[in-house]
């Protein structure tokens, strides 16, 4: 395969994977967009920080994750509370059911990866494992969808 035919190769397969991602955050609940899934994921690993931390962090626009952060608050997930360093400032931390929410659907997501993946010989799995994280690596900032 030349260089070309593998890159639409890529491209085609990495849209399709995509597509299939946000469906199934859809399935595993119905209010957790996969964006909102992986702000929580920032947010459980960062240990809270301001909705322009979370936009820079993942190149969107203010105002989505403004409406992200919202929806993830009228869920119950995630509450702002005042930055003990800076009194104007508001961090967005997770609420316990916001942690087990993101447990539950980490879960449920590994657990399909593994369905998925369950034929692999362990070497194809470390291999595709490197590639993976070599072309994240490679890309810039990530992007949440």
């Amino acid at each position: 395969m030349e260089a070309a035919q593998a890159v639409e190769t890529i491209q085609r397969e990495m849209t399709v994977f995509a597509r299939r991602a946000r469906a199934s955050a859809g399935r595993l609940h119905p209010e957790l967009s996969l964006v909102s899934y992986t702000l929580l994921g920032h947010l459980e690993g960062s240990g809270g920080c301001r909705a322009t931390d979370l936009a820079a962090h993942y190149a969107l626009d203010k105002s989505t994750v403004s409406r992200q952060v919202a929806a993830l608050e009228r869920a119950g997930l995630v509450e702002r509370r005042q930055d003990p360093e800076d009194h104007r400032v508001q961090l967005i931390h997770l609420t316990g059911e916001g942690r087990r929410m993101l447990a539950q659907v980490t879960e449920s997501r590994r657990t399909a990866f593994r369905e998925r993946l369950a034929r692999w010989p362990q070497e194809d799995l470390e291999r595709f494992a490197e590639y993976l994280v070599r072309y994240n690596a490679a890309g810039g900032p990530p992007t949440a969808g």
